[in-house]
């Protein structure tokens, strides 16, 4: 446990990147968790730190006024959607410098090899395609992400467990080697799986170009679900809902009651899917309204988003700052001052 963090409160921490508008699969997979542990809510952390990854987006968005468009969008969707700037720190990744210094530290503790299993890397180059030396120590800089704000639990997919295992190891190695300066984290796993479907019964996502966005044009967005890809089993067949993918997405918005009803109908059968659709148009119209009303209401107050990043950075940086001192002093950066040695540094440095 650091020095300065005793005893040690649990604290959330999550980002998410502005590569595009946020779609279903990042709101029931990320976004609606980042409110849930939110202080005050029924499964809340005593802290929570969101921030949106503008750095780690780099490595994929390379017009400069689309990134920023998106950031800003990232935003204003986050506290429209529930994210509550008296709750929450959210603040903008690049607005805090102090973690891409910390993330140099830990790249001098980074095996090679460590980098080359993590799963982003190991894609591309299996399917042939470029890779820059951003998105190979990717895991580095999430891991500086982390540590810096002495995190204790961090809101992932399944898909996403690797990169926590990686920032323990290097989390562990950095304290083996200086003392005990990070605290490690601790995954915590999306409620049902992080797995939501899209319009084509794959995992949405933007790179499958199966996305429903959240806030989309309403009238585009009923086009997109009544195209949603079903089978071809005749109307009066009979069918399990289960592993259904537009069931599924309809069990995301519906009361429990409705969603016993809908199930009730697959099994019974005697419908078309183009019914179960409309439903869908229907609850998922209801699930946003709010968040939509509010969101608009923010979109006419640009000042407002400005000034709650701009206390979220603040925030932020203080905690960082704390954190990258502590590494600095540690391993030996901060001239003048020192520290009591690990016990088992000595052992560290004449490996």
């Amino acid at each position: 446990m650091p020095p300065d963090a005793t005893p040690q409160p649990s604290r959330a921490l999550s980002g998410i990147q502005p590569t595009g508008r946020f779609h279903w699969g990042n709101y029931f997979g990320a976004i609606r968790q980042y409110i849930d542990l939110q202080p005050g809510a029924h499964q809340a952390a005593d802290e929570a730190y969101y921030f949106i990854a503008d750095l780690h987006a780099l490595t994929t968005v390379r017009d400069p006024d689309r990134l920023r468009s998106l950031v800003h969008a990232a935003a204003v969707d986050l506290v429209a959607l529930g994210l509550d700037p008296e709750r929450a720190v959210l603040f903008i990744q690049s607005d805090v410098p102090e973690v891409t210094e910390l993330s140099w530290l830990l790249m001098t503790v980074t095996p090679m090899g460590l980098l080359e299993r993590c799963h982003a890397y190991k894609d591309k180059k299996n399917r042939g395609l470029p890779a820059d030396a951003g998105l190979f120590t990717y895991p580095v800089l999430m891991a500086a992400d982390i540590l810096a704000y002495d995190a204790t639990v961090v809101p992932v997919g399944e898909d996403q467990v690797q990169h926590i295992e990686v920032c323990r190891d290097l989390a562990g190695t950095f304290n083996h080697l200086y003392g005990e300066v990070f605290t490690l984290p601790k995954p915590r796993l999306v409620e049902g799986g992080a797995k939501v479907p899209g319009t084509d019964g794959q995992k949405m996502s933007k790179s499958y170009e199966n996305t429903i966005e959240v806030f989309e044009d309403p009238s585009a967005q009923k086009k997109k679900i009544m195209r949603i890809t079903t089978d071809s089993r005749p109307m009066e067949e009979p069918k399990d809902p289960v592993g259904d993918h537009l069931f599924e997405l309809y069990s995301l918005m519906a009361s429990e009651a409705d969603r016993t009803r809908m199930a009730e109908l697959y099994r019974r059968g005697g419908f078309g899917y183009g019914e179960v659709k409309k439903a869908l148009v229907e609850v998922s119209a209801a699930c946003f309204a709010d968040a939509r009303d509010r969101r608009a209401a923010l979109e006419s107050d640009r000042g407002r988003i400005e000034a709650i990043l701009a206390a979220g950075a603040a925030k932020a940086r203080a905690r960082a700052g704390k954190v990258l001192a502590r590494a600095k002093r540690a391993c030996g950066l901060s001239r003048g001052e020192t520290v009591a040695p690990a016990a088992n540094a000595a052992k560290g440095k004449q490996a």
